[in-house]
């Protein structure tokens, strides 16, 4: 259903941001895990030919953490704070979060200008490498290289239809996220 959809598509703007249970199955990655301090450096592998550093999972890390983890302020400091552009606040997507790859200098201004601390200076890479999700090339037999290669087990495959736990979200139309949600209206 999605290999038409390119890495740019899911990650430049084009983010699913009211998202549908279907029967596909999505990439879950546990940001509750990541964010333990077990891991001082993500070590997780990836197959695709091109991340040969692996910085797809932390592309989907920074895209769970714009639509789940990230306050929407209305005066969106880590935006103003971008010497060059590169993040933008999209009103038409319940003021989602997404980064200009082409534009970013990895300056980590925004990092730091985060009243919250919900952008995590990790997450803003130099270089990015968007994740494909394995798209079209996942094999029946053998989980994508990440899920494999994962020492916390924070990343699995999962169903979109199934019933999803607490503080877990779905987050566009490839991925699932387990992360504890700030809500405007429990604040």
């Amino acid at each position: 259903m999605y290999e038409n959809t390119s890495a740019e598509q899911i990650h430049q703007g084009r983010f699913n941001a009211d998202p549908r249970a279907d029967k596909d199955m999505r990439l879950f990655i546990d940001l509750d895990v990541c964010a333990a301090g077990e891991c001082k450096k993500c070590v997780i592998k990836c197959s695709y030919y091109f991340h040969p550093e692996n910085c797809g999972i932390i592309s989907c890390a920074e895209l769970a953490s714009y639509a789940l983890v990230c306050r929407k302020c209305e005066e969106p400091h880590c935006v103003n704070s971008c010497p060059v552009e590169a993040l933008e606040q999209q009103k038409d997507k319940n003021k989602l979060l997404i980064r200009h790859n082409m534009r970013c200098i990895s300056c980590k201004s925004c990092s730091h200008a985060c009243p919250y601390g919900t952008i995590y200076p990790e997450n803003v890479p130099y270089l990015i490498h968007n994740c494909d999700f394995c798209l079209g090339r996942r094999d029946k037999k053998n989980e994508p290289l990440c899920i494999s290669s994962c020492p916390y087990g924070a990343l699995s495959l999962k169903k979109a239809d199934a019933k999803l736990d607490e503080n877990t979200f779905l987050a566009g139309d490839n991925l699932i996220v387990h992360a504890t949600h700030w809500q405007e209206e429990k604040a």
